[in-house]
């Protein structure tokens, strides 16, 4: 594929339109927080199986001579969501994965828009109007948008399930079928409730009129959350986790996101020096995979809302720790693998402005159209990120009210020493750390074009949608004798398709210090590189 330059402003992003849309924010002098908040409403619009306003969204960001920030725009389980509330409705093995028992979160994606432009005016003397950074989504919303191979394959796929959830089937159906390819989808409730957040602003989510027809809306379908749960939620500016590099420093997300997991496998290549072996060989592929063993093993004894976490994330990236895991790998030999996390649907996105401003960002509303509930007059398609607590107090991420839940979201970002910088991510539940890890190495330790990293073949380890299988997943691209040879030191091997969604949409831009921006795109999704 060829390669993406820019010099004043770089957006990438899973659907061509919400590239665009960060694209325009930038040639009108806006930064790169004013372009991510375009992005984040267009693609909650035209891509809509991924990701929705009614989900929540993590940001971490760099400004030159600044130091790192973030924004964690999680919302926490309702008040009323405690596992006797389940009880009373006959649930008492686990929460169910759709349908208004499952949005017991609140959706905290709006107040992250808000955070961000907040810091846009403070700190980068942002100017542009919530008016004009959603006027792309509400068009888009209100006149409609060409359906993609994506959501209306998902939409066939999901369609016996979720029909029977309310306001799907009114939502994504088309005469009860799923919408053709090309074909023109509308959301005219979606786009007034955009609408009314341009005009009032983001707070009007959480604490003004649309806060009581979202509240009483979600009541009336039988979700636990209530105004009150809106009210009192609010964006947390936060500092990113930091994980030192033999090339740098690379920061992520911190708890209840696995952004630690996805450092920790990088850093464990670090320590074991994985550029003495060809990149893509079984040799790469091997120690890739059995450092993620390493790190989903320390996430799921350790990672849950930092409030209730009982070691500090941070001590997770010593390098004597990553030492002591990298000791566990045998290169040899494939070590045994449990039960991953499973699927999700999520969208990242990058931008870089010319001032070396960055983002990176991600959205989501967890599982394929979130909880599948579609609210009657607002059109917002809610989350069902809370599913993945536990009914079991003796859990780690058991069901407590106003507990943030555990979250595969992860953005990341990287200072080289030689003084570049890189945006990078993707979607994928499980698949996210494993992901940011192919495209981490293959751009930072062996130097490949950022498109070329991405468009590579790619591996997931654990399941993908609709399969109970935790195999070692891998696109039909690899050489034969890289997946022989894998066989042979013990993976259970699972051949996918040659560009294969189950493993991400990813993306990357890398600023030099001249100023040149370069990117990638994933052709697994419909995104673009956008940039001038």
């Amino acid at each position: 594929m060829q390669q993406k330059w820019g010099i004043r402003g770089m957006a990438v992003a899973p659907h061509s339109l919400a590239s665009g849309s960060a694209l325009a924010v930038l040639r009108e002098g806006g930064n790169a927080l004013e372009a991510m908040v375009a992005a984040a409403a267009t693609i909650a619009v035209v891509y809509p199986h991924m990701n929705s306003i009614g989900g929540d969204s993590f940001w971490v960001i760099h400004s030159p001579g600044k130091a790192m920030g973030g924004i964690d725009a999680c919302g926490a389980a309702a008040g009323l969501a405690t596992k006797q509330w389940y009880a009373d409705r006959g649930i008492t093995q686990s929460i169910p994965f759709r349908g208004a028992l499952a949005a017991n979160t609140v959706a905290g994606t709006i107040s992250g828009w808000g955070a961000a432009q907040r810091l846009s005016k403070q700190g980068l003397g942002g100017k542009l109007p919530l008016s004009r950074l959603l006027a792309d989504a509400i068009y888009y919303a209100e006149h409609g948008v060409p359906v993609t191979y994506s959501q209306s394959s998902l939409t066939a796929k999901k369609q016996e399930e979720l029909s029977p959830i309310p306001g799907f089937a009114k939502t994504f159906l088309v005469k009860g079928e799923a919408p053709e390819v090309g074909s023109i989808f509308k959301q005219e409730r979606l786009a007034r409730t955009l609408d009314q957040i341009a005009r009032k602003g983001t707070d009007d989510y959480y604490r003004g009129d649309l806060a009581n027809s979202l509240a009483q809306e979600l009541t009336d379908l039988g979700s636990p959350l209530r105004l009150d749960d809106l009210r009192r939620h609010r964006a947390q500016l936060i500092d990113p986790l930091q994980l030192k590099h033999s090339m740098g420093k690379v920061y992520n997300m911190t708890p209840p996101t696995q952004g630690v997991v996805s450092l920790m496998i990088i850093g464990i290549l670090d320590q074991l020096n994985l550029k003495r072996f060809k990149v893509d060989s079984a040799e790469y592929v091997h120690l890739c995979v059995e450092a993620t063993k390493q790190a989903f093993k320390v996430r799921d004894e350790f990672v849950t809302d930092p409030a209730y976490m009982k070691r500090d994330p941070q001590s997770l990236l010593s390098p004597a720790f990553l030492k002591k895991l990298a000791s566990n790998i045998n290169l040899e030999k494939a070590l045994p693998w449990g039960q991953g996390k499973g699927p999700a649907d999520t969208i990242w996105m990058g931008v870089v402005d010319g001032q070396g401003n960055s983002v990176s960002f991600i959205q989501s509303i967890y599982h394929e159209f979130g909880a599948g509930i579609v609210l009657p007059s607002t059109g917002v398609n809610w989350q069902n990120r809370g599913c993945s607590f536990s009914l079991d107090p003796a859990t780690l991420n058991h069901l407590e009210p106003y507990r943030k839940p555990f979250h595969t979201l992860n953005p990341a970002l990287a200072l080289f020493k030689d003084g570049r910088t890189m945006v990078y991510g993707t979607m994928g539940g499980d698949g996210q750390p494993q992901t940011q890890c192919a495209v981490f190495t293959r751009t930072a330790v062996y130097g490949l074009d950022p498109q070329d990293a991405i468009s590579r073949p790619r591996w997931l380890l654990g399941r993908t949608w609709g399969q109970t299988s935790d195999s070692l997943k891998l696109e039909s691209r690899f050489n034969p004798s890289v997946t022989k040879e894998l066989h042979n030191l013990g993976h259970d091997i699972e051949m996918l398709d040659s560009f294969d969604e189950s493993v991400g949409h990813a993306g990357c831009i890398i600023r030099d210090p001249s100023g040149t921006l370069h990117g990638g795109w994933d052709p697994r999704s419909d995104g673009a590189v956008s940039a001038f």
